[in-house]
Formats: C-alpha cells, structure tokens, sequence
C-alpha cells in the first residue's frame, strides 16, 4: 500500500492521473469527443509524437536533446515523394527512407559525441539543415499518388472496430523502448549517464558511444514516423511535422522525465503524450483556433519543467526544516 501511495503520489503517476481525468471530462463536456471516429482519430494524431518520444525519452534521461526529430521526419516525407516521383517500388522507399533517417540521426550522434559539440545547438542547425534540404528535395510541391493499400492500411482500423492499425506496431514499439529502459543494464547506464556522465564513464559505461546509437535510434524512428505520416494523409510535404518537436519535448518532460538527465519514466511520458493530444484534440472540437492550441502547448511545456523543480525545492526544504526541528529537540 505505502509503494501505491508512493507511485500515485510521483510526478508520473499525477500526469497518468491527470490524462485519465482529461480524458474522461473531455468525453463528458466536448462533444463528438468520446465518439469511436474521435477516438481512431486520435491515435493517429498520438502516433508520431508517441513514436518520436519513445528515443526521446532515452536521450533526454542522458542529459542530451534531439530538436531535429521533426525536420528529419519532413526531410524522409520529402524523400519518399521524390522517390516514388523516381519509379522507386514503396516496398524499397519505406525501408530506405528509415536507413536515411538513421543517417541524419548518425550525423547528429557524431557532432555531439565525435566532436563534443553541444546537443542543444547541433540539432538547432540539423533541424535548419534538414528541413531547408526537404525543400531542395521536393520544393513546395506535394506527392499524393500513393498506393492505396499501403495508404489505406495507414489510416484503416482492425476490422470494423475504432482500433487504428498503426496502434499494434507502435505497443509493440512502446514494450520493446519500456523493457530496454527498464529492465536491462542498458537502461540503468542511461540513468547512470543522466545522473552524472563522467562518474559513468569511470564505472565503464562507454557513454560517447551509448549516446551515439541514441541519435541513431531517434533519426531512425523519426524517419520510420516521415514514413507513416505521409502514408497517413497520402501527401509527402517538405513541410509535414513542423513544429512536431515542440509537441514531442513538451510530452516527454511533462510526463516526468527531467531536463538535466537522470531522471523518467516511459509510462509517464506515454501519459504525457496521452494528456497533451487529448487537450489538442479537445481544443481542435471546440473550434479553438491553432494559435490557441500552440499557447497551451508551450505553456504546458514550460510548467513541465518549473513545477516538478518547485515541488523537489518544497520538499527539500520541508525535509530540512523537519532535521531542525530534530535537532532542537
């Protein structure tokens, strides 16, 4: 019962129960919002976030940043179209299109271990570099000629029911990133890394290379999520996903995981996603305008990092307060 209390009582379990709390007034209050079309249009708007948050949440525990994961999405999109332009089977394209997000990926893993350049400005320039080469790419023209098995399965359900079927590889996506962070050695050295990267390195972690295969991964997925959103709305854009890291940051760290590394869980950061999409999509029924929608995102993000810190600072100095009073007695 006290590890009950303690769990619901952590900062991930608020935002699970906060998401649940969402998600039910929102059903009660919003119209059309608990509707099965509602809720399969939900999941595909949770499906690139969740994806791109799962190696998020590994690089940010370790203390680093990936700010190019939108742009690397828009540049696999912008490939794809050019590419299928260019009477490449889709077959190939979409295998292709996550090895090249894996490049971009590499590229962002090797300026910030290879050359020890820091990750928050490096991906600030790929996330320029990578989008201003969308463009060069596709330009401002769209592909929207897709094969239509391929485009349907992106935004088709299990049989007739509600259940999208990007929601079966993207659990079995979330249980493989879970189990890694959270029951193996890999996930402790991530932890590790976070807490303090050089203690890490001294106990034999090899934490140039573990970050390295992480912006690997992060290019990989977000390249593998180009790939599904262009199948989702049949349209490869140089611009699809701006502005998805926005959403992606903001999730992962209102679910608990810490700006300076060492700390999170993923089931706080899928409660995250969960909370902020349900809020988005909530807003969007009520005719809210886009604008609006992007106020509520930054202003979650920004209460995701100074709430917990004023939490840990009251507790801290509860605790202290607590010693003196020992001691005076």
């Amino acid at each position: 019962m006290s590890e009950l209390r303690k769990r619901v009582g952590s900062w991930d379990g608020i935002i699970i129960l906060l998401a649940l709390a969402v998600l039910v007034a929102a059903s009660l209050t919003v119209d059309n919002f608990g509707t099965s079309r509602n809720f399969t249009f939900l999941v595909l708007d949770l499906m690139p976030i969740i994806l791109v948050a799962l190696p998020m949440t590994f690089i940010i525990i370790t203390g680093e940043i990936d700010l190019s994961v939108a742009s690397t999405l828009g540049l696999t999109s912008a490939l794809m179209g050019f590419l299928w332009n260019h009477d490449l089977a889709i077959q190939t394209i979409m295998p292709l299109c996550v090895l090249i997000g894996a490049a971009l990926g590499a590229v962002n893993g090797f300026l910030v271990t290879g050359l020890g350049l820091p990750s928050l400005a490096v991906t600030i320039g790929t996330l320029a570099l990578y989008r201003g080469l969308a463009f060069v790419v596709l330009g401002d023209s769209a592909v929207a000629d897709f094969p239509f098995n391929f485009t349907g399965w992106a935004t088709g359900t299990i049989g007739n029911g509600p259940i999208p079927n990007v929601l079966i590889p993207l659990i079995i996506l979330a249980i493989i990133f879970g189990v890694i962070l959270h029951a193996t050695p890999i996930g402790r050295s991530l932890y590790a890394i976070g807490a303090n990267a050089q203690a890490a390195h001294f106990s034999g972690i090899r934490v140039g290379r573990t970050k390295f295969w992480l912006y690997v991964a992060s290019g990989a997925v977000s390249g593998l999520a180009g790939v599904l959103w262009t199948l989702r709305y049949s349209s490869a854009r140089a611009d699809n996903g701006a502005g998805l890291e926005l959403a992606v940051v903001a999730a992962v760290l209102l679910g608990g995981v810490s700006i300076f590394g060492g700390k999170g869980t993923l089931p706080g950061v899928l409660a995250g996603v969960v909370l902020l999409a349900s809020l988005q999509n909530a807003l969007r029924l009520e005719d809210v305008s886009g604008q609006a929608v992007n106020i509520v995102t930054g202003a979650l993000l920004v209460l995701s990092v100074l709430l917990p810190n004023i939490a840990t600072s009251i507790r801290v100095n509860w605790q202290r307060r607590k010693l003196r009073l020992a001691a005076a007695q």
